[in-house]
């Protein structure tokens, strides 16, 4: 038995980054552009991207299991990866920041109302700078799936949202790391979004037992591809 999303793939035919008007993913739209792109002026589009000083982060900014009085519930996983440019050069002293809903599935932000407890000491964000090699590290819980409004017994895989800058401002993107064998896949508009499965496969960390703390995190490896042919898909 096929899927609405399968059924739309069909018609939508294989993307490598999803359109900007996708008819399973409701409220793009509501949110897709209506009239043509305006051309920038030439060269404003290859500006440097913004310089982040390492006085501007803290200590704890990149551990989200640290920055309240307790620790957080849920499984302690580890999320580690490289930022790399087309060419697979990587791209150090970058931003790259993450958001993410608890172990519960919920976000701790006003309009998310769902009745899912919320944690105390987990806000879910964190951010971290590229270091020599493109490598950022991350310590957080796994977050769980969640409903969204979007269709009858619509859910959300678990996943986390990742916006990273590389060497320009066109090179800024985007996007949500999945988990690996979510069974959720299938069903999931904005995943699905992305036609192209193996451009879809590249948003799906992978498990790392090397990067695993033994009796504390599972580890999870997800590198970030900017620009070239191919890259890590937006998130719209």
């Amino acid at each position: 038995m096929t899927t609405r999303v399968e059924e739309l793939e069909e018609v939508e035919g294989a993307s490598l980054d999803p359109p900007y008007d996708y008819p399973a993913y409701r409220s793009t739209a509501l949110r897709a552009p209506k009239r043509p792109f305006l051309v920038l002026p030439a060269g404003l589009e290859a500006r440097s991207a913004p310089v982040f000083g390492e006085e501007r982060l803290g200590q704890l900014d990149a551990d989200l299991t640290r920055q309240h009085p307790g620790a957080p519930l849920g499984e302690r996983i580890v999320v580690a990866g490289r930022l790399l440019d087309g060419e697979g050069r990587p791209i150090a002293g970058k931003l790259v920041e993450v958001w993410q809903a608890n172990a519960a599935g919920r976000y701790a932000h006003s309009v998310d109302d769902h009745p899912a407890p919320l944690d105390p000491n987990f806000t879910g964000y964190g951010r971290c700078l590229t270091g020599p090699g493109g490598e950022y590290r991350f310590l957080t819980v796994k977050p769980g799936s969640y409903p969204w409004a979007n269709h009858p017994n619509a859910w959300r895989p678990a996943h986390i949202h990742f916006s990273v800058f590389g060497r320009s401002f066109p090179e800024r993107l985007v996007t949500q790391m999945y988990f690996p064998g979510d069974p959720l896949f299938p069903y999931d508009p904005i995943f699905n979004s992305v036609g192209d499965p193996s451009a879809r496969a590249r948003m799906v960390s992978h498990f790392d037992l090397e990067l695993t703390e033994p009796g504390f995190a599972l580890g999870y490896r997800y590198d970030i591809v900017v620009g070239g042919r191919r890259p890590t898909p937006v998130d719209r």
